[in-house]
């Protein structure tokens, strides 16, 4: 983060997404900020609360990509969430403090990489270690002079054996190995919201108090190292810290994206409590006003997690959320409808651009395909059409064009040998002209 300045996160969102500069600037301000916060003394820094950020615009224009690829980009824990998953405490249904608790086991899960990465080269020595005891055993009859004599040529033999396990010519070898087999005791907990982890929880806190039991696998020693492996890891890694890591990751860098926000605007219901929306709101409140929420591996503050929203709020208007809750993300974005020549540009420049994903694509076959500028041309022209007469379903149209387009190619690919393929504009218009004037036939294919 200290080398991300907002001009170079807008440069590396550049290379994933087309347009929506003004979008961008104020995601790259909004985490740069955070960056900033870390450095200022106390007790202000405390007092420095994140700019939460709505997303407004219609759907495959970028919203959860932005969202997403920041995470990426600051190393962050992050979890997108449906606001429609949700339903007001006391009734059935997932309660919205399982998105703090969801966030925190990503957190986990990826300090916990970061740890097994830090003893990695510990951990191959031990497991090798283990699987030449379990290739060459000592000996438990020999004692004396003679014992001396046979651990000694043991050594020797375990030094040569370990360079054929280095260099990996035992890796097919098979071998038996030992794993412990935890029974786990059968509880069952029907919970209700809030509540939904005890049944995680409660085997947990009583896995020590059951036998656990050795079960023999028969594996090649190649997967056996591996297995060894993880395990020595996992015996390396002190979980306490891990978790205090994690937690602490959670309070001040974590993102949560709350997509389709939209769904849970506008008032109650007249003929009775509307318990995933306007319900939904006010539980989210104090969640990203700042709270404390338990988790299983300890209380999470939120007050310095960043949120991110989203909606296309065709049927409703940001103004229709709650006020308290409007007052919660300050920063609002609006995302502009793509048009054709942003469809060119999606085409053929970011990293992950669909022609480049299908030419990967054709060359697993030994064949390679090549687009014209026309062809490219033509296919973002298409798409603006199609999502000008039916619904506007942004980029997303584009795989819908592609995949029709390409079908018969992609079908024909295994049985007609190595080639080259060549897209032309008049090969797209023949291709698709037909199905895109036919509006009963667009529908149905596009």
């Amino acid at each position: 983060m200290n080398e991300l300045t907002p001009k170079q996160i807008v440069l590396a969102l550049d290379k994933y997404i087309i347009g929506q500069d003004e979008a961008k600037k104020s995601v790259a301000i909004a985490l740069r900020n955070r960056w900033r916060r870390r450095r200022v003394e106390q007790p202000i820094r405390d007092e420095i609360l994140p700019n939460n950020i709505i997303m407004i615009g219609p759907t495959g224009v970028g919203k959860t990509e932005v969202a997403r690829r920041l995470a990426r980009l600051a190393q962050s824990p992050f979890i997108k969430v449906e606001a429609t998953k949700f339903t007001e405490v006391g009734y059935v249904g997932r309660d919205v403090e399982s998105m703090v608790r969801d966030l925190v086991e990503i957190a986990i899960n990826m300090e916990k990489e970061k740890a097994f990465l830090e003893v990695e080269t510990q951990a191959r020595e031990n497991a090798l270690d283990r699987l030449l005891d379990l290739l060459i055993p000592r000996s438990k009859v020999a004692t004396g002079e003679q014992g001396q004599e046979i651990e000694e040529r043991r050594l020797r033999t375990k030094e040569k054996l370990k360079q054929k396990l280095i260099s990996g010519d035992l890796d097919s070898r098979e071998i038996t190995i030992e794993t412990e087999e935890r029974t786990k005791p059968f509880i069952e907990i029907f919970s209700g919201a809030g509540l939904e982890e005890m049944g995680v929880k409660l085997p947990e806190g009583l896995d020590h108090l059951m036998p656990k039991r050795k079960k023999g696998r028969k594996v090649t020693v190649d997967e056996a190292k591996k297995i060894l492996t993880q395990l020595e890891k996992e015996k390396l890694v002190d979980m306490d810290r891990v978790t205090s890591r994690a937690i602490k990751s959670v309070q001040e860098t974590g993102i949560i994206f709350i997509d389709e926000i939209d769904k849970i605007a506008g008032g109650g219901s007249a003929h009775g409590p509307d318990v995933s929306r306007e319900g939904v709101q006010r539980d989210i409140l104090p969640i990203v006003e700042g709270s404390s929420v338990n988790t299983k591996y300890g209380v999470v503050k939120t007050d310095h997690i960043l949120f991110m929203s989203a909606g296309a709020f065709h049927a409703s208007k940001p103004s229709d959320l709650i006020p308290e809750l409007q007052g919660r993300f300050p920063i609002r974005v609006e995302f502009r409808a793509l048009t054709a020549e942003d469809f060119e540009r999606i085409l053929l420049e970011p990293e992950n651009a669909l022609i480049k994903q299908y030419t990967a694509l054709v060359q697993s076959e030994g064949c390679s395909i090549r687009f014209t500028k026309g062809a490219v041309r033509e296919i973002a022209r298409m798409a603006f059409r199609v999502n000008q007469k039916m619904e506007n379903i942004g980029a997303r149209r584009l795989h819908t064009i592609m995949t029709t387009l390409l079908e018969d190619i992609l079908f024909d690919l295994p049985d007609s040998g190595p080639k080259t393929i060549s897209i032309s504009g008049r090969m797209v218009k023949e291709k698709l002209e037909k199905i895109v004037t036919d509006d009963d036939l667009a529908r149905y294919i596009l």
